[in-house]
Parts: structure tokens; sequence; C-alpha cells
């Protein structure tokens, strides 16, 4: 069984940047993809940047620009750098990895954007 476990959330000010990390319990290669999704308040959980196990990359409309996704594979490690955020980018953000077996969620960590 494999945990994963966010961290980097927090309270940042409009324009401002935070980096999420997603700590794996084990090798992240078992997975075909990882994903980052949010959730906002009243809102269904939406992808907001996803990464396949061999390195392509896909996010949604309302991050491409502003959201990298990466993962470091010798650190078993997904992350998730975000640049120029909005308010509206508030959430709690969860990390996904999926094999072709299995989904494994983690926790989530809150991202506030307020001034």
């Amino acid at each position: 069984q494999v945990q994963l476990v966010e961290s980097g959330g927090g309270l940042v000010q409009p324009g401002g940047s935070l980096r999420l990390s997603c700590a794996a319990s084990g090798n992240i290669l078992l997975f075909n993809a990882m994903g980052w999704y949010r959730q906002a308040p009243g809102k269904e959980r939406e992808l907001v940047a996803g990464v396949s196990r061999g390195g392509s990359t896909n996010y949604a409309d309302s991050v491409k620009g502003r959201f990298t996704v990466s993962r470091d594979n010798a650190k078993n490690t997904l992350y998730l750098q975000m640049n120029s955020l909005k308010p509206e980018d508030t959430a709690v953000y969860y990390c996904k990895g999926t094999t072709v077996v299995s989904a494994y969620w983690g926790q989530g960590t809150q991202v506030t954007v307020s001034s």
C-alpha cells in the first residue's frame, strides 16, 4: 500500500508563489501517471496538472503558463510549482497516483490566496 503525503500549502497573497510537494512511501515509477487535483468549497474536484511516467505533462487551461508539475523519481516526490497565484486558486490540493489497477490519493493540503 503506497501512501502519498502532500505538503507546502499555506496562505499567500495574490501574485505570490508556492511549491507543493507530494512524497510517496514507495517507488513512484510504479505509477502510470501522477497528478495534482484541487477542490474548492462547493465545487467538484478538478484536475490541475498531470505527468505520465514518461514525463508528458498536461494542465488545466486555468493554470497554463502559471503552474508547473514535475517529478523527482530519485526522491519519489511529485511537485507543483505555482506562480502568479490568484484568489480563484484557493482550494484543497490533492496528489494522486494511478496504477493499472488502483488509484491512490493523499490527504490534501490547503492553499489560500488572499490579501
